[in-house]
């Protein structure tokens, strides 16, 4: 390959010559240090700046003269190089690439969402998270409680909601939580909610969190973790261990509270041991802070006893629970509910006094006419009976079709996994599943600060398909592994 060393130019260790590249870097900024950088240098190719055969600083060159991590400078390369941008010699360095015209000056599109944004027409099987299984649904009974609510008496239909939702609903919810997940709580602590965005909005304001620290997993829930950066907080991201989040990186944090997900780690599916969660209490009593539980699936469990939720286990009551009937019934009821301590109650009760309840009254009736006659619960076990055939037909089948060149990640309950690749980038993969009829999703941006590992995962949900779906669909996939 040519060299062109006309352009500013540093002296590598190794002797070559390589350019320069000093792009303005801002770490204030929400879009994180990688990302700049792979536009910025994008963008420099695109527009004739950096020509093919100019030979690219090595990773620690360029490490040592931004002054940034060694995973952000990986992070950037290896996606240039998975877009041809980039070409890595043996022995030799990373170079410019050639490129085909059409390429330059092309409409700028985020990259993290380059395999998604592309027509869906000829997807076979789609592995979208988050979606529920709508034929086993009771449908019939739903729309009786719905008529029924329609018919109570006295005219409420014409009046607000009480504030905190409908009390007949959390009462049917202080019931269910006591015997499906050990929390103890009365109606009076529970607030209805239009889903969990909405929740942790709403805690942000009780607990004043603005511009205070607020430890995440991570990676972690990217729907919450933008709650708390629009409402000004300080993200403080937790590393995971194999058997959760990191208790010592929290307790040597100066967080004011913790978001966790511990009976179902979003999106690794680690269940945090006791050791940990009664660690994890204990920073809590000592220094005040709170820690905020998302049981945001915890009725989907596979294998071994039903895990209690780390609320059941406060004795201190420093723990504000989350739940939401998003993945038990539907998403489209967007209701969801916090159980807060006893202590926030009063100052709840001041700060929201003039605010009214966003959640209809008439969904509230219903789901609590459907959940009085029992037939919430008896729909919570055949959905749980269901979603565990679906996810052994899921497993059998990644093992039959993938065997050793993937990883199962998080197979103990929910209504997702992971797929860890053992050779390729995710990108790559996305791009060849959607040629050959499958959609898969790439979780990269639950990482507030995206290394290189999270190119080798994938994420599927399987939820809303069909065990054939997911056997075809697997299939599929599997014809594009290398």
């Amino acid at each position: 390959m040519k060299k062109v060393t006309e352009f500013k130019s540093l002296i590598g260790t190794d002797g070559g010559l390589s350019v320069e590249l000093t792009p303005f870097l801002q770490k204030e900024l929400q879009e994180p240090l990688y990302s700049q950088l792979y536009h910025w240098i994008k963008k420099e190719i695109e527009e004739g700046r950096l020509l093919p055969g100019m030979k690219m600083p090595s990773i620690r060159q360029l490490k040592t003269h931004l002054k940034v991590s060694r995973n952000t400078i990986e992070a950037a390369y290896q996606q240039l190089q998975s877009e041809g941008y980039l070409e890595s010699v043996p022995k030799s360095g990373i170079w410019v690439a050639e490129i085909e015209k059409p390429l330059l000056h092309t409409k700028e599109v985020e990259y993290l969402n380059l395999p998604e944004c592309k027509s869906s027409s000829n997807v076979v099987v789609d592995f979208e998270y988050g979606n529920v299984d709508l034929h086993k649904f009771p449908l019939k009974q739903w729309k009786k409680c719905l008529s029924d609510a329609m018919d109570w008496e006295n005219n409420w239909l014409y009046e607000y909601s009480e504030k905190q939702g409908e009390f007949k609903l959390r009462r049917e919810i202080s019931n269910h939580l006591l015997e499906s997940r050990g929390v103890r709580c009365s109606p009076d602590q529970i607030l209805i909610t239009s889903g969990t965005q909405t929740s942790v909005s709403l805690i942000c304001r009780l607990l004043e969190l603005q511009e205070k620290i607020v430890a995440m997993e991570e990676p972690g829930y990217s729907g919450v973790r933008s709650v708390f950066i629009d409402q000004g907080c300080y993200i403080e991201p937790v590393p995971l261990e194999k058997d959760g989040v990191s208790i010592v990186h929290i307790q040597s944090s100066a967080a004011k509270a913790v978001y966790v997900t511990p009976s179902h780690q979003f999106p690794f599916g680690m269940v945090l041991p006791i050791s940990k969660r009664l660690r994890l209490l204990k920073w809590a009593y000592e220094t005040g802070g709170y820690i905020i539980e998302d049981d945001y699936d915890g009725e989907f469990r596979y294998r071994g006893q039903p895990i209690p939720s780390l609320k059941s286990l406060d004795e201190e009551e420093k723990v504000i629970y989350l739940g939401t009937f998003s993945k038990s019934f539907l998403p489209s009821v967007r209701l969801s509910y916090i159980v807060l301590p006893p202590s926030l109650i009063p100052h709840y009760s001041r700060k929201f006094a003039d605010y009214n309840q966003s959640v209809s009254p008439i969904i509230q009736r219903a789901i609590a006419l459907f959940m009085q006659s029992g037939e919430f619960e008896r729909h919570i076990r055949r959905m749980r009976k269901l979603y565990q055939r679906k996810h052994q037909a899921l497993l059998k089948s990644i093992e039959q079709n993938m065997g050793t060149k993937v990883k199962i990640i998080g197979e103990k309950s929910g209504l997702h996994i992971l797929l860890k690749l053992k050779d390729g980038s995710n990108i790559e993969l996305i791009e060849k599943g959607l040629q050959n009829g499958v959609k898969v999703y790439s979780p990269l941006k639950f990482w507030l600060n995206p290394n290189s590992e999270g190119y080798s995962y994938i994420m599927l949900g399987f939820g809303g398909l069909s065990i054939e779906e997911i056997e075809r669909g697997i299939q599929l996939l599997a014809d594009c592994l290398p």
